[in-house]
């Protein structure tokens, strides 16, 4: 029986199998578009599970955790982070509202969010935003799958080269969460500049 001490090893094999597989679902997912998202009124077992296959992307834990419950939705909508629903039904700006806010709280708090997406925007708004923000996240997710692809190279065999390449999964690991908290750090600064001007800040500010 091993020790509390000992190290408890990554099979390597195993790792390289699910970055591959990741790799592969990651090039293949997309949000739908403003489009494909029904319109036709839904309840909010109907919403839940829609919701759940539109963000497949999320482990079913998280899924069936804090981001997609009625008690989530409900809450969205008495803190007006989002439009309520029309007698107990929710449209396409409903959906849409709800993709975006159950994606973006993996990162960001529910103040930066509704800073970023006014809940009261009108429909042709709402689509634009929603088509871009479906857009660059398919775009961020591409260029992170490539980016984990490279650091990754030594447990997918790839031939040495490159400078971001980890030793072992332990370390990529650690480079994903630093690669997590860089970007969370960045969106967060720059969500605070919303609606400043240069004039606003003090010059330490600038520096």
């Amino acid at each position: 029986m091993p020790s509390e001490g000992d190290k408890v090893m990554y099979d390597k094999q195993l790792i390289a199998k699910k970055l591959r597989r990741w790799e592969k679902y990651m090039d293949n997912y997309s949000l739908p578009t403003w489009e494909e998202i029904p319109d036709f009124g839904l309840y909010m077992d109907q919403i839940i599970t829609l919701l759940k296959r539109y963000l497949d992307y999320l482990p079913p834990d998280v899924q069936d955790g804090e981001v997609i419950t009625a008690a989530t939705i409900n809450n969205y909508v008495r803190k007006k982070i989002m439009p309520e629903p029309v007698k107990k039904r929710y449209y396409r700006i409903h959906v849409a509202y709800l993709i975006m806010i159950c994606s973006l709280k993996q990162t960001l708090s529910m103040n930066m969010i509704s800073t970023m997406i006014p809940a009261d925007l009108p429909e042709d708004r709402l689509r634009e935003t929603y088509t871009k923000y479906s857009q660059t996240l398919q775009r961020s997710g591409a260029a992170f799958v490539q980016d984990i692809r490279i650091m990754a190279g030594k447990i997918l065999d790839h031939e040495p080269g490159d400078a971001r390449m980890v030793e072992d999964t332990d370390e990529l690991v650690v480079a994903a969460t630093a690669y997590s908290g860089y970007a969370k750090l960045l969106a967060e600064k720059l969500i605070a500049l919303k609606g400043k001007k240069v004039e606003d800040l003090d010059p330490e500010e600038l520096i």
